[in-house]
């Protein structure tokens, strides 16, 4: 009988540049397919074998073929293009688990690289002396991204019938008949009452969007900057403190603009210099990418010929946070050409009251999540802090040249730092201002010259309702208002004030552009590009067409205690403990209850059964299996307790200890691979309008959560994320809420 994969460290495997090519190619998707035209009716096809496609040589816990047709059987699964030896067999299990299973003649079946290993062959099954079963076998593999994954999903989820996308491996839905009965009785057996477990939550008070930017230089300087007389605590004002800089990325130095050659229709970037076919193809041998390493910086050099790079760094600086896969395809655009320049700008335009900020402020969380460096500029505030919260309509007036003169002002000013802030390490800077005309524009652009590349992102609502909402919510929370104490007097100077900008309003045609138009409320909606090329800029695209202001609940939690939780092992897939099933009933309740009247709800899982148990009697809604949502991948730790990996495996510990961030458990995943496969879960979280429950594990959870509480990456391996407890994110226009109900000790 098989053994299954030899559980040994592979030193090629940790940090090697082969491995961190096959993250950034996609996954592998696997369709394995018997057909047999003389099917038993009473016996399903199986398969089992080695970690990481099964687990385990335990004939009970063997995974089903799903019937795709009369005769074909299938199973499909996702694994990355590097994957390890994929050691298994088929055998027969019939319907009567009494009744033995019946394993394949021959050896053990290998899958390596995308390819069965050996000379194919058909499984042959010996029913009786007599009687001999064979089935065909087929082998299908196709790369595919994680947003196909997601597409593909999506197709099931909304037409509940196979999507013509392939790629949904990891995705499976298993939605109960309406009025079937919750076999553990109905919520009234534990009497739940869903205040009594409120716990005390991280404190995540509603703060005006706008508050929570970057805090204008000169303030932070005091002495006798522009805003020497504002109030400076910012303490008292709500302001976040600034997240710590990155190290400067390491320098790839550029050969002086003369002595490039420039093919026909190739235009050299004001910021950075071109690069001709023939140097890059010489030129990528010498590029060196770390696993974790963001885009480098280039750099102009007054001497050299060919394209170089520099490996010096500050020893006492941490890396950027990107990872892998994000920093691989940076580098791969400006390696070839300008397409995208290393810092990027994203400048809002819009009347007011059409959602700017909140965009500005979902967007800065979301590319700080994935590792990059980015900021948000709120040209409002910087007005506050120059000029006061006492300003009238008329001061927003386009006859008034003094006002004209003093909202430029503080936009250059608001420029001028966020340029600055890119020179020394930003890659990313949101610029959240109405920028209603082509005058301010252009000044911005020229502003922006041989510095950073400018995309303007423009902000269009048509819905008279969702704008009125806008409208009371801007005087209810701007500092604007807040010294006015008369509501209708503040609504009424607000209506002035958008007058004002709708007589001057100028929408974008100039440089690239992305419009939404009608995107707000969820429903249909259209997006405009132009010009829009790059690895960056097609993600946060992608981003923005998925996202929408509806207020929907996202429920975390982990599954309820495993047995392996009972003897702190880590990894595995072992079943619940007493706890755990307890946990699950009260689960049960808990979320029939709370979203009683939400039946367009669903509930996520992970592919493994502590998850699908502790959710399995959740009656009434579709239930989705994501493999994204599968816990860290601990590698050949897996089953063992840190205490054992701690006297077996000492390098490894400290390893870990010094940087859990990145540290990557061998032939395992980091933290960083596991933010990178659950983006396509963000991009289906945030397009949701309904609410979602998430069941899933500790280090997943640990990194949805820093994604909507909008915590540093840092900070995601420490996060506190206990058993038996549900977080309640709370989305809406007025940004993220949170609760927490403990069910249980």
């Amino acid at each position: 009988m098989g053994t299954g994969s030899s559980r040994h460290f592979d030193s090629s495997a940790h940090g090697s540049g082969e491995e961190k090519d096959d993250h950034g190619g996609g996954q592998l998707y696997v369709s394995l397919k018997m057909e047999n035209y003389n099917l038993k009716g009473d016996l399903v096809p199986h398969v089992y074998g080695s970690v990481p496609l099964v687990g385990s040589w335990d004939t009970s816990k063997a995974l089903p073929l799903e019937r795709e047709s009369t005769s074909m059987w299938e199973l499909s699964f996702v694994v990355p293009p590097n994957h390890e030896t994929l050691d298994f067999k088929f055998l027969l299990k019939p319907k009567d688990d009494n009744v033995p299973c019946i394993e394949e003649e021959g050896i053990n079946r290998q899958f390596m690289g995308g390819t069965l290993q050996g000379v194919a062959r058909l499984a042959v099954f010996n029913l009786t002396p007599d009687e001999i079963l064979e089935y065909r076998v087929n082998i299908k593999t196709n790369r595919v991204s994680p947003f196909d994954l997601a597409a593909s999903w999506r197709a099931y989820q909304e037409n509940l019938e196979p999507s013509t996308v392939r790629g949904i491996p990891d995705v499976s839905i298993n939605s109960l008949p309406e009025g079937v009965e919750n076999q553990n009785g109905s919520s009234a057996s534990l009497d739940l009452d869903l205040e009594q477990y409120l716990v005390p939550a991280p404190v995540t008070s509603v703060v005006y969007a706008a508050n929570l930017t970057e805090t204008p230089r000169s303030l932070k300087r005091g002495g006798g900057g522009v805003f020497s007389n504002a109030e400076t605590s910012t303490k008292d004002s709500g302001v976040s403190v600034d997240r710590p800089a990155t190290i400067k990325e390491m320098e790839v130095a550029i050969p002086d603009p003369p002595k490039l050659y420039h093919p026909p229709g190739m235009v050299e970037s004001k910021s950075v210099g071109t690069i001709s076919p023939s140097q890059r193809q010489e030129s990528h041998r010498g590029i060196f990418v770390d696993r974790g390493v963001g885009s480098p910086r280039l750099v102009r050099s007054a001497s050299a010929a060919t394209l170089t790079t520099g490996t010096k760094r500050d020893p006492g600086a941490k890396m950027p946070a990107a990872a892998g896969a994000v920093a691989a395809a940076a580098i791969a655009d400006q390696m070839l050409g300008p397409k995208e320049d290393m810092h990027l700008a994203i400048v809002l335009v819009g009347l007011p009251a059409r959602g700017k900020t909140f965009t500005a402020a979902k967007l800065t969380r979301y590319l700080r999540w994935l590792g990059h460096n980015t900021k948000h500029f709120n040209v409002g505030k910087y007005r506050r802090l120059k000029h006061g919260t006492n300003q009238t309509a008329d001061f927003f007036r386009g006859d008034n040249p003094e006002g004209m003169e003093a909202r430029n002002e503080v936009a250059a000013l608001a420029m001028d730092d966020m340029t600055a802030w890119m020179q020394e390490g930003g890659q990313v800077g949101i610029f959240d201002a109405t920028n209603s005309t082509s005058e301010r524009r252009n000044m911005l652009m020229k502003m922006a010259e041989g510095k950073c590349k400018i995309i303007f992102l423009e902000t269009i609502c048509n819905d008279r309702q969702i704008i009125e909402r806008n409208i009371r919510l801007k005087i209810q929370q701007s500092p604007d208002y807040s010294e006015e104490p008369d509501f209708e007097a503040g609504y009424q100077d607000f209506k002035r004030r958008l007058d004002n900008y709708e007589k001057i309003y100028e929408p974008v045609n100039e440089g690239s552009y992305i419009k939404m138009i009608d995107m707000v409320s969820g429903h249909g909606g259209q997006i405009q590009v132009n010009n829009i090329s790059g690895y960056l800029p097609g993600r946060i695209v992608f981003f923005l067409v998925n996202t929408h202001l509806t207020p929907r609940p996202i429920l975390l939690t982990r599954h309820g205690e495993s047995r392996d939780n009972v003897r702190a092992r880590i990894g595995g897939d072992t079943v619940l403990s007493g706890n755990g099933e307890l946990y699950a009933k009260k689960l049960t309740n808990f979320v029939e209850k709370r979203l009683k009247n939400e039946r367009a709800a669903s509930i996520w899982t992970s592919t493994l059964q502590r998850t699908i148990l502790t959710a399995n009697q959740i009656a009434g809604f579709p239930k989705i299996q994501w493999r994204a949502l599968d816990e860290i991948n601990a590698g050949v730790c897996d089953g063992m307790t840190y205490e054992e990996i701690k006297k077996n495996m000492p390098e490894e510990y400290e390893s870990r200890k010094k940087d859990k961030l990145r540290y990557r458990y061998p032939r395992g995943e980091s933290y960083l691979d596991v933010i990178q496969r659950l983006e396509p879960v963000i991009i289906e979280l945030e397009r949701q309008r309904a609410p979602v429950v998430v069941v899933s594990h500790q280090a997943v959870l640990r990194a949805l959560y820093a994604y909507f509480a909008d915590r540093p990456l840092q900070e995601i391996p420490l996060m506190e994320m206990p058993l038996h407890t549900i977080i309640e994110i709370q989305m809406g226009v007025t940004g993220v809420q949170e609760k927490r109900y403990k069910l249980m000790d």
